[in-house]
């Protein structure tokens, strides 16, 4: 318990925004319990939340965000984790991982780029910032600035990466502008 001005103050419940089957919400349930920390189990943002919808409700566009979100979630971002990297060096041979992942993030890409080129508008499918932008948005930052993707290949790609290093709620998102990344210093 915290103490404010000499008085115990019981910290907030938290709140844990979830999907029962992903993993990626498995491994913070498990943290938080290790912990012994309580949280509220709150089962769809979307519906708490409906403001700013993450998913349209053309059941069409719907599908289409789901289908880059799983492009991304499934077929690149999961190939380039470090232990993929490092098993790759491993059994492949040194210098090879980045070439390796490098093909893997264009083969995503094209399937995303032939998705959205057209029908993108400001965003990746439309003018509001929809899930796939979410999904979109760290995995092409990652590819420029860690696997040096020439996004030339991808010009409807290049041109949402353009928009959203512009929009706010992005640019407080960048990984070098969180609290506990290491200092450029």
């Amino acid at each position: 318990m915290a103490e404010a001005a000499g008085a115990a103050v019981a910290p907030a419940k938290l709140g844990l925004y979830s999907y029962w089957r992903s993993s990626c919400s498995h491994r913070v349930r498990i943290a938080l319990n290790l912990k012994g920390l309580e949280y509220e189990y709150k089962a769809y943002l979307e519906d708490k939340y409906p403001e700013h919808p993450l998913l349209p409700q053309d059941l069409k566009m719907k599908a289409l965000n789901l289908q880059i979100a799983s492009i991304v979630c499934s077929g690149i971002q999961p190939l380039h984790n470090l232990t993929v990297l490092r098993f790759i060096e491993k059994k492949v041979g040194t210098g090879e991982s980045i070439p390796w992942t490098q093909q893997q993030i264009d083969r995503g890409f094209a399937a995303a780029e032939n998705l959205v080129k057209g029908c993108a508008g400001k965003y990746a499918t439309g003018d509001e910032v929809r899930l796939a932008d979410v999904f979109l948005a760290p995995q092409i930052y990652a590819a420029v600035t860690r696997f040096q993707i020439n996004m030339l290949n991808y010009p409807t790609l290049a041109r949402l990466h353009e928009e959203y290093m512009k929009h706010p709620a992005f640019q407080a998102a960048l990984p070098d502008r969180q609290p506990d990344a290491p200092s450029s210093t």
